[in-house]
């Protein structure tokens, strides 16, 4: 085994873990808002193309300072389950159903990493079909895609067949590597204090299950799914077998959802240095852009530059003492270091610290809600104007449904109109009454005819 063949690894292997981090960041950074943007249209329309501000609405999931505390137990526990359901169960058949998860998964993944970065690429422009299943004016699913969704749907799933045929290990990456940017861009930590207390804890949870224990190790051999990314140290070996070097997707995931925090704490500090503000128009600098914009990134290249060194650190160390690493021994310290590092040096530490993105989505929340750009109310999203023109019949369990609410609104207006009744009118002669009554009647028959 050639040293040139294990350096290509090593190189191959860093650059599959400096991929996704660096793109995946980039994918954290919403679309700007403004007073000028176009206002959403109060009927609820479904915007017409896929590159509506609506696109943008990906769900994430933020990590608070809660959950990081939670990281290294929630961690331990499926890792130390994961050990025990190999050790006393039928590998093949763990295997198999690992397999099926993930290829599921895999699909929903790659398609949706797929479509946006060809969206980006060629800034294709395409209808947005719109699927949604409503009950009673109230939405229980919905769903939205364009013809270039369908398409890679289709090559996502054919490429998924493939690698359950083969668990070829270029198809293997290709899996880790889309897993690994949409974890990035889906998992956002709310804040530096929260970042730093779940690299700390993971930094002792690796050193503890790696040298500690043969947990780790068993469980990394044994899970035959994209949970990793390999490179071969040679693709022509004397004896016909492949042997791989590898890095855990964990080892991407982790620092990668931190540096994209430290490029969205760069983008906030230059928007208000520039005075950007949701409830204004934008500053002349940017040229109309909401996204794509160019500013400084002290921060961001700081830590990344800092999960280089780590990484190449962990590297070295491995190759010198041929044994596994747990690669967030180095990377966890080199990227809180380089945050506080780079803050004492700009000054300021007070700012990094105080940063949360929590209070300020709750903020653009409120500042929402006052302008009336949201439509608050529970009725669906479907243009009412059309629904006329549109309307289908009604079913039999629809019809009672009306049917009971008509009952319950004649008895609610049977109880206003005599509660607004005065003393005289109850105590009128027959003949007044019985005016006041057909009165009553006739507001009950528009009721019913509405």
């Amino acid at each position: 085994m050639s040293s040139a063949g294990i350096y290509a690894a090593y190189a191959a292997i860093g650059s599959m873990a400096l991929a996704p981090i660096y793109f995946g960041s980039f994918f954290t950074l919403d679309r700007l808002k403004s007073s000028d943007r176009k206002k959403r249209s109060r009927s609820g329309e479904f915007p017409e193309y896929s590159d509506s501000e609506d696109e943008d609405g990906d769900e994430n999931e933020t990590v608070t300072t809660e959950d990081a505390y939670m990281f290294p137990v929630y961690g331990s526990v499926a890792l130390f389950s994961m050990y025990m359901i190999f050790k006393y169960l039928n590998k093949d058949w763990v295997n198999l159903l690992l397999s099926g998860y993930f290829a599921l998964l895999g699909v929903v993944v790659m398609t949706q990493i797929s479509v946006r970065i060809a969206k980006s690429l060629t800034g294709i422009k395409m209808a947005l079909f719109h699927v949604a299943l409503v009950h009673r004016s109230k939405s229980l699913f919905e769903m939205r895609f364009t013809y270039l969704h369908v398409a890679m749907v289709v090559l996502s799933s054919t490429v998924t067949g493939l690698y359950l045929w083969s668990k070829n290990w270029v198809l293997s990456n290709a899996f880790g590597l889309a897993l690994s940017l949409s974890a990035i861009n889906m998992i956002r930590l709310d804040s530096f204090k929260s970042g730093m207390i779940m690299l700390a804890g993971l930094f002792v949870y690796d050193i503890f299950w790696v040298f500690g224990t043969e947990v780790m190790v068993s469980v990394a051999k044994n899970f035959e799914a994209p949970i990793k990314v390999v490179a071969p140290k040679s693709l022509w070996p004397d004896d016909g077998k492949l042997q791989f070097t590898m890095l855990g997707l964990g080892d991407i995931i982790v620092p990668g959802v931190f540096v994209a925090l430290c490029l969205r704490f760069d983008r906030q500090r230059y928007l208000g240095s520039i005075g950007y503000a949701k409830d204004k128009r934008l500053p002349a600098v940017l040229k109309g852009q909401r996204r794509g914009f160019a500013f400084p990134m002290p921060y961001f290249s700081a830590c990344l530059a800092a999960y280089v060194a780590g990484l190449t650190t962990t590297i070295v160390v491995m190759h010198v003492f041929k044994a596994a690493q747990p690669a967030l021994l180095y990377l966890s310290p080199a990227c809180i270091l380089s945050v506080v590092g780079m803050a004492l040096v700009r000054g300021e530490l007070g700012a990094v610290l105080a940063y949360n993105e929590e209070s300020d989505k709750k903020n653009d929340k409120d500042s929402d809600d006052e302008s009336g750009e949201i439509d608050k109310s529970p009725v669906h999203r479907y243009n009412l104007r059309h629904q006329a023109a549109t309307a289908t019949p009604a079913s039999a369990g629809e019809l009672a449904d009306d049917e009971q609410e008509n009952v319950s609104a004649e008895r609610v207006l049977d109880d206003k109109v005599s509660s607004l009744l005065s003393d005289e009118d109850k105590t009128a002669p027959a003949e007044t009454r019985s005016k006041s009554s057909n009165k009553v009647k006739q507001r009950k028959t528009k009721t019913k005819k509405s």
